[in-house]
């Protein structure tokens, strides 16, 4: 393993919730933050973790049906927070008609995605880490964060 992946293991929610935490407390550029991981595995519990660390104070839920949500971030030089789940996306390349472009090519936003594989048309050039996800045992998680 190279120097920009971390392979970390959560025992319970607390602690994902925690390294989310870490990774979005040391957030100093926008982009995208591709999430990976079967249905369950503690995506969105990740992700309330990197809100905090924006010092985010909103009750951060999944967008499952409306795709996207976007949050203020009033510390950092970062100003928004857009979180994206495509588990609900018709087919892959329907992400270009979310409207979410407007986002992630925007330096002073972060954008979680999760479930990010079934998005075509990422723009490589703007995902800044991967976070994969992965069921070890009922609440023993191994997260896996690549720096791109």
């Amino acid at each position: 393993m190279d120097e920009s992946t971390r392979k970390l293991i959560s025992k319970d929610e607390k602690q994902t919730r925690k390294i989310g935490l870490e990774l979005g407390s040391n957030l100093k550029k926008g982009g995208i933050i591709a999430l990976y991981g079967n249905l369950g595995a503690g995506k969105t519990v990740f992700i309330k973790g990197v809100a905090k660390g924006l010092g985010i104070k909103s009750h951060i839920t999944s967008p499952t049906f409306v795709f996207w949500r976007v949050y203020p971030v009033t510390k950092k030089q970062l100003k928004h927070f857009c979180h994206v789940d495509l588990y609900r996306l018709p087919k892959p390349g329907a992400i270009q008609n979310i409207g979410i472009e407007e986002y992630w090519e925007r330096n002073d936003t972060v954008c979680l995605i999760e479930w990010a594989e079934k998005a075509k048309h990422l723009p490589k050039n703007k995902i800044i880490y991967s976070v994969k996800i992965k069921i070890i045992e009922k609440n023993i998680r191994e997260i896996r964060i690549v720096s791109l």
